[in-house]
Protein backbone atom coordinates (compact mmCIF):
# COMPACT_ATOMS: atom_id res chain seq x y z
CA UNK A 1 0.00 0.00 0.00
CA UNK A 2 1.25 3.49 -0.85
CA UNK A 3 0.97 5.92 2.06
CA UNK A 4 1.39 9.63 1.32
CA UNK A 5 2.12 11.42 4.59
CA UNK A 6 2.85 15.09 5.19
CA UNK A 7 5.50 15.55 7.88
CA UNK A 8 5.40 18.72 9.98
CA UNK A 9 8.16 18.57 12.63
CA UNK A 10 7.50 22.12 13.85
CA UNK A 11 9.39 23.65 16.78
CA UNK A 12 11.25 22.75 19.95
CA UNK A 13 11.34 19.00 20.52
CA UNK A 14 9.03 18.45 17.56
CA UNK A 15 11.78 17.49 15.08
CA UNK A 16 13.39 15.08 17.58
CA UNK A 17 10.23 13.15 18.47
CA UNK A 18 9.04 13.15 14.86
CA UNK A 19 12.35 11.59 13.82
CA UNK A 20 11.72 8.64 16.13
CA UNK A 21 8.16 8.18 14.89
CA UNK A 22 9.40 8.13 11.32
CA UNK A 23 11.88 5.37 12.23
CA UNK A 24 9.08 3.26 13.69
CA UNK A 25 6.71 3.93 10.78
CA UNK A 26 9.37 2.96 8.26
CA UNK A 27 10.11 -0.26 10.17
CA UNK A 28 6.42 -1.21 10.28
CA UNK A 29 5.97 -0.31 6.61
CA UNK A 30 8.89 -2.56 5.68
CA UNK A 31 7.50 -5.45 7.74
CA UNK A 32 4.02 -5.19 6.20
CA UNK A 33 5.15 -4.27 2.66
CA UNK A 34 3.94 -0.69 2.53
CA UNK A 35 5.60 2.23 0.75
CA UNK A 36 5.59 5.52 2.67
CA UNK A 37 6.18 8.76 0.79
CA UNK A 38 7.12 11.43 3.35
CA UNK A 39 6.84 15.09 2.37
CA UNK A 40 8.26 17.48 4.95
CA UNK A 41 6.94 21.02 5.38
CA UNK A 42 7.47 24.06 7.59
CA UNK A 43 5.12 25.28 10.30
CA UNK A 44 5.24 27.33 13.51
CA UNK A 45 8.24 29.43 14.54
CA UNK A 46 10.43 27.55 12.06
CA UNK A 47 8.15 28.71 9.25
CA UNK A 48 8.04 32.30 10.55
CA UNK A 49 11.84 32.39 10.62
CA UNK A 50 12.05 30.98 7.09
CA UNK A 51 9.20 32.68 5.22
CA UNK A 52 7.45 35.01 7.69
CA UNK A 53 4.27 32.88 8.00
CA UNK A 54 3.49 30.22 10.64
CA UNK A 55 1.43 28.14 8.18
CA UNK A 56 2.65 28.93 4.65
CA UNK A 57 0.60 28.25 1.52
CA UNK A 58 3.23 25.73 0.41
CA UNK A 59 2.69 23.74 3.61
CA UNK A 60 -1.07 23.83 3.14
CA UNK A 61 -0.74 22.47 -0.40
CA UNK A 62 1.39 19.58 0.87
CA UNK A 63 -1.14 18.76 3.60
CA UNK A 64 -4.06 18.88 1.16
CA UNK A 65 -2.36 16.38 -1.14
CA UNK A 66 -1.47 14.00 1.72
CA UNK A 67 -3.48 11.04 2.98
CA UNK A 68 -2.58 12.05 6.54
CA UNK A 69 -0.42 14.55 8.44
CA UNK A 70 2.05 13.65 11.19
CA UNK A 71 2.76 16.72 13.29
CA UNK A 72 5.26 17.53 16.04
CA UNK A 73 4.71 20.72 18.04
CA UNK A 74 4.46 24.50 17.71
CA UNK A 75 5.85 27.24 19.94
CA UNK A 76 9.00 29.19 20.77
CA UNK A 77 10.00 31.32 23.80
CA UNK A 78 10.94 34.34 21.70
CA UNK A 79 7.26 34.66 20.76
CA UNK A 80 5.85 33.49 24.10
CA UNK A 81 7.76 36.24 25.86
CA UNK A 82 6.75 38.97 23.42
CA UNK A 83 3.05 39.83 23.83
CA UNK A 84 3.37 42.51 21.13
CA UNK A 85 4.42 40.04 18.41
CA UNK A 86 2.05 40.41 15.46
CA UNK A 87 2.84 37.00 13.98
CA UNK A 88 2.94 34.06 16.38
CA UNK A 89 3.51 30.31 15.93
CA UNK A 90 0.13 29.45 17.48
CA UNK A 91 -1.61 31.44 14.76
CA UNK A 92 -0.30 28.83 12.36
CA UNK A 93 -1.96 26.07 14.38
CA UNK A 94 -5.35 27.81 14.32
CA UNK A 95 -4.99 28.61 10.62
CA UNK A 96 -4.07 25.01 9.84
CA UNK A 97 -7.07 23.67 11.76
CA UNK A 98 -9.43 26.01 9.95
CA UNK A 99 -7.89 25.53 6.49
CA UNK A 100 -7.86 21.73 6.73
CA UNK A 101 -11.25 21.60 8.41
CA UNK A 102 -9.83 19.80 11.45
CA UNK A 103 -13.04 20.06 13.42
CA UNK A 104 -12.69 17.14 15.87
CA UNK A 105 -9.76 16.56 18.18
CA UNK A 106 -9.73 12.97 19.45
CA UNK A 107 -7.83 12.65 22.73
CA UNK A 108 -7.68 9.23 24.39
CA UNK A 109 -6.58 8.85 28.01
CA UNK A 110 -5.52 5.44 29.29
CA UNK A 111 -3.14 3.99 31.83
CA UNK A 112 -0.13 1.71 31.45
CA UNK A 113 0.10 -1.03 34.11
CA UNK A 114 3.90 -0.71 34.34
CA UNK A 115 3.68 3.06 34.95
CA UNK A 116 0.55 3.38 37.04
CA UNK A 117 2.58 4.47 40.09
CA UNK A 118 3.83 7.48 38.08
CA UNK A 119 0.39 9.05 38.16
CA UNK A 120 -0.24 11.76 40.77
CA UNK A 121 -3.57 10.06 41.46
CA UNK A 122 -4.09 6.98 43.60
CA UNK A 123 -3.90 3.65 41.79
CA UNK A 124 -7.33 2.55 42.95
CA UNK A 125 -8.89 5.68 41.43
CA UNK A 126 -7.32 5.40 37.98
CA UNK A 127 -6.88 1.66 37.45
CA UNK A 128 -8.74 0.68 34.29
CA UNK A 129 -9.18 4.24 33.00
CA UNK A 130 -9.84 4.24 29.26
CA UNK A 131 -11.70 7.32 28.06
CA UNK A 132 -11.78 9.47 24.94
CA UNK A 133 -12.49 13.18 24.60
CA UNK A 134 -13.82 14.61 21.35
CA UNK A 135 -13.11 18.33 21.42
CA UNK A 136 -14.63 20.63 18.81
CA UNK A 137 -11.65 22.33 17.24
CA UNK A 138 -12.63 25.03 14.74
CA UNK A 139 -15.37 26.99 16.50
CA UNK A 140 -16.04 28.64 19.82
CA UNK A 141 -14.18 31.38 21.61
CA UNK A 142 -10.86 30.76 19.86
CA UNK A 143 -12.41 31.69 16.52
CA UNK A 144 -15.04 34.20 17.63
CA UNK A 145 -14.99 37.95 17.30
CA UNK A 146 -12.56 39.61 19.69
CA UNK A 147 -11.21 43.06 20.40
CA UNK A 148 -10.61 45.95 22.75
CA UNK A 149 -12.84 48.86 23.76
CA UNK A 150 -12.55 51.86 26.06
CA UNK A 151 -9.03 52.81 24.92
CA UNK A 152 -7.85 49.26 25.41
CA UNK A 153 -9.15 48.96 28.97
CA UNK A 154 -11.95 46.55 28.06
CA UNK A 155 -11.42 43.32 26.15
CA UNK A 156 -13.88 40.80 24.73
CA UNK A 157 -13.80 37.33 23.18
CA UNK A 158 -16.96 35.87 21.69
CA UNK A 159 -18.00 32.22 21.82
CA UNK A 160 -20.15 31.36 18.81
CA UNK A 161 -21.41 27.97 17.63
CA UNK A 162 -23.76 26.84 14.88
CA UNK A 163 -26.02 23.82 15.16
CA UNK A 164 -24.23 22.27 12.16
CA UNK A 165 -20.84 22.49 13.92
CA UNK A 166 -22.26 20.75 16.97
CA UNK A 167 -23.98 18.03 14.95
CA UNK A 168 -20.86 16.98 13.04
CA UNK A 169 -18.82 16.70 16.26
CA UNK A 170 -21.59 14.94 18.19
CA UNK A 171 -22.12 12.49 15.32
CA UNK A 172 -18.52 11.33 15.68
CA UNK A 173 -19.06 11.02 19.42
CA UNK A 174 -22.16 8.86 19.04
CA UNK A 175 -20.45 6.68 16.42
CA UNK A 176 -17.39 6.22 18.63
CA UNK A 177 -19.58 5.37 21.63
CA UNK A 178 -21.28 2.66 19.56
CA UNK A 179 -17.90 0.94 19.09
CA UNK A 180 -17.10 1.11 22.81
CA UNK A 181 -19.35 0.87 25.87
CA UNK A 182 -22.25 2.86 24.33
CA UNK A 183 -21.93 5.66 26.87
CA UNK A 184 -21.62 9.31 25.87
CA UNK A 185 -21.22 12.39 28.07
CA UNK A 186 -21.92 15.87 26.71
CA UNK A 187 -19.92 18.45 28.67
CA UNK A 188 -21.29 21.99 28.76
CA UNK A 189 -22.24 24.94 30.97
CA UNK A 190 -25.90 25.07 29.98
CA UNK A 191 -26.97 26.63 33.29
CA UNK A 192 -25.14 29.83 32.32
CA UNK A 193 -24.12 29.96 28.64
CA UNK A 194 -26.46 30.25 25.64
CA UNK A 195 -23.93 28.47 23.41
CA UNK A 196 -23.98 25.54 25.85
CA UNK A 197 -27.76 25.44 25.76
CA UNK A 198 -27.54 25.06 21.98
CA UNK A 199 -25.05 22.21 22.47
CA UNK A 200 -27.35 20.44 24.90
CA UNK A 201 -30.57 20.76 22.90
CA UNK A 202 -28.78 19.70 19.70
CA UNK A 203 -27.32 16.56 21.26
CA UNK A 204 -30.66 15.75 22.93
CA UNK A 205 -32.34 15.90 19.52
CA UNK A 206 -29.79 13.40 18.16
CA UNK A 207 -30.42 10.79 20.87
CA UNK A 208 -33.30 9.21 18.94
CA UNK A 209 -30.89 8.30 16.10
CA UNK A 210 -28.69 6.33 18.50
CA UNK A 211 -31.14 4.61 20.87
CA UNK A 212 -28.49 2.17 22.14
CA UNK A 213 -26.25 4.96 23.45
CA UNK A 214 -26.77 6.10 27.04
CA UNK A 215 -26.26 9.87 27.05
CA UNK A 216 -25.48 11.99 30.09
CA UNK A 217 -25.12 15.76 30.38
CA UNK A 218 -22.73 17.31 32.88
CA UNK A 219 -21.50 20.80 33.61
CA UNK A 220 -17.85 21.40 32.82
CA UNK A 221 -16.91 22.25 36.41
CA UNK A 222 -18.42 18.98 37.67
CA UNK A 223 -16.50 17.02 35.03
CA UNK A 224 -13.28 18.79 36.01
CA UNK A 225 -13.82 17.53 39.56
CA UNK A 226 -14.94 14.00 38.72
CA UNK A 227 -12.16 13.53 36.19
CA UNK A 228 -9.59 13.34 38.98
CA UNK A 229 -11.89 11.53 41.42
CA UNK A 230 -13.37 8.75 39.25
CA UNK A 231 -11.92 8.99 35.73
CA UNK A 232 -12.90 5.42 34.91
CA UNK A 233 -16.57 6.39 35.24
CA UNK A 234 -16.26 8.10 31.83
CA UNK A 235 -15.95 6.58 28.38
CA UNK A 236 -16.63 9.01 25.48
CA UNK A 237 -16.98 12.73 26.21
CA UNK A 238 -17.83 15.49 23.73
CA UNK A 239 -17.40 19.20 24.34
CA UNK A 240 -16.66 22.58 22.82
CA UNK A 241 -13.26 24.07 22.08
CA UNK A 242 -12.25 25.92 25.25
CA UNK A 243 -13.67 23.35 27.67
CA UNK A 244 -11.99 20.58 25.69
CA UNK A 245 -8.65 22.36 25.69
CA UNK A 246 -8.63 22.56 29.48
CA UNK A 247 -10.16 19.17 30.31
CA UNK A 248 -7.95 17.16 27.98
CA UNK A 249 -4.82 18.64 29.54
CA UNK A 250 -6.21 17.77 32.96
CA UNK A 251 -6.92 14.21 31.80
CA UNK A 252 -3.42 13.84 30.36
CA UNK A 253 -1.80 13.70 33.80
CA UNK A 254 -3.82 10.62 34.76
CA UNK A 255 -1.40 8.39 32.84
CA UNK A 256 1.58 9.88 34.66
CA UNK A 257 3.16 11.74 31.76
CA UNK A 258 1.99 14.03 28.95
CA UNK A 259 4.77 12.40 26.95
CA UNK A 260 2.64 9.26 26.60
CA UNK A 261 -0.62 10.53 25.16
CA UNK A 262 -1.39 10.65 21.41
CA UNK A 263 -4.12 12.51 19.59
CA UNK A 264 -5.84 12.83 16.24
CA UNK A 265 -7.61 15.74 14.61
CA UNK A 266 -10.27 14.58 12.15
CA UNK A 267 -10.77 16.87 9.19
CA UNK A 268 -12.88 17.58 6.16
CA UNK A 269 -9.87 17.33 3.84
CA UNK A 270 -7.38 15.17 5.75
CA UNK A 271 -6.60 14.14 9.32
CA UNK A 272 -3.68 15.14 11.50
CA UNK A 273 -1.92 13.10 14.19
CA UNK A 274 0.17 14.63 16.96
CA UNK A 275 1.37 14.17 20.55
CA UNK A 276 -0.56 16.21 23.08
CA UNK A 277 2.55 17.78 24.60
CA UNK A 278 3.89 21.15 23.50
CA UNK A 279 7.20 22.13 21.97
CA UNK A 280 9.03 21.98 25.35
CA UNK A 281 11.79 24.37 24.15
CA UNK A 282 13.87 23.84 27.31
CA UNK A 283 14.60 20.30 26.14
CA UNK A 284 15.08 21.05 22.44
CA UNK A 285 18.30 19.67 21.02
CA UNK A 286 19.19 17.75 24.21
CA UNK A 287 17.94 14.33 23.03
CA UNK A 288 15.94 13.85 26.25
CA UNK A 289 12.31 14.31 25.13
CA UNK A 290 9.88 11.41 25.38
CA UNK A 291 8.96 10.26 21.83
CA UNK A 292 6.30 7.73 22.83
CA UNK A 293 3.28 10.04 22.45
CA UNK A 294 4.38 10.81 18.89
CA UNK A 295 4.97 7.13 18.15
CA UNK A 296 1.50 6.28 19.51
CA UNK A 297 0.06 9.10 17.39
CA UNK A 298 1.59 7.35 14.40
CA UNK A 299 -0.17 4.16 15.52
CA UNK A 300 -3.48 6.09 15.54
CA UNK A 301 -2.64 7.28 12.03
CA UNK A 302 -2.08 3.75 10.71
CA UNK A 303 -5.41 2.58 12.14
CA UNK A 304 -7.63 5.62 11.57
CA UNK A 305 -6.31 7.12 8.34
CA UNK A 306 -5.35 3.90 6.54
CA UNK A 307 -7.38 1.17 8.25
CA UNK A 308 -4.20 -0.76 9.07
CA UNK A 309 -5.12 -2.20 12.47
CA UNK A 310 -2.38 -4.87 12.59
CA UNK A 311 0.28 -2.28 11.88
CA UNK A 312 -1.11 -0.01 14.60
CA UNK A 313 -1.18 -2.88 17.10
CA UNK A 314 2.44 -3.73 16.25
CA UNK A 315 3.48 -0.18 17.14
CA UNK A 316 1.48 -0.17 20.38
CA UNK A 317 2.93 -3.56 21.31
CA UNK A 318 6.46 -2.23 20.81
CA UNK A 319 5.69 0.79 23.01
CA UNK A 320 4.25 -1.40 25.77
CA UNK A 321 7.34 -3.62 25.67
CA UNK A 322 9.62 -0.59 25.94
CA UNK A 323 7.70 0.52 29.03
CA UNK A 324 7.78 -2.95 30.57
CA UNK A 325 11.56 -3.09 30.05
CA UNK A 326 11.92 0.56 31.16
CA UNK A 327 13.53 1.65 27.90
CA UNK A 328 12.34 5.17 28.63
CA UNK A 329 13.49 8.78 28.76
CA UNK A 330 14.26 10.68 31.94
CA UNK A 331 10.67 11.79 32.57
CA UNK A 332 9.73 8.15 33.26
CA UNK A 333 12.98 6.57 34.40
CA UNK A 334 12.84 7.53 38.09
CA UNK A 335 16.05 6.25 39.68
CA UNK A 336 16.73 3.89 36.80
CA UNK A 337 18.63 4.46 33.59
CA UNK A 338 17.37 7.33 31.45
CA UNK A 339 17.62 6.62 27.74
CA UNK A 340 18.05 9.30 25.11
CA UNK A 341 15.20 10.16 22.75
CA UNK A 342 17.11 8.62 19.85
CA UNK A 343 17.94 5.50 21.86
CA UNK A 344 14.26 4.87 22.60
CA UNK A 345 13.51 5.35 18.90
CA UNK A 346 16.29 2.95 17.91
CA UNK A 347 15.02 0.32 20.37
CA UNK A 348 11.46 0.58 19.03
CA UNK A 349 12.77 0.38 15.49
Amino acid sequence: MKLNIALLPGDGIGPEVIEQAVKVCNAVAKKYNHDIAWTEALTGAAAIDAVGEPYPDATHEICMKADAVLFGAIGHPKYDNDPSAKVRPEQGLLKMRKALGLFANVRPTFTFPSLIENSPLKKERIDGTDLVFLRELTGGIYFGKRGRLDNGNTAFDTCTYTRAEIIRLAKLGFELAMTRSKRLCCVDKANVLESSRLWRETVQAMEKDYPEVEVSYEFVDAVAMRLVQWPNSYDVLITENLFGDILTDEASVISGSMGLMPSASKGLHTSLYEPIHGSYPQAAGKDIANPLATVLSAAMMFEDAFGLKDEAEAIKDAVNKSLDKMIVTEDLSGKGKAYKTSEVGNWLD
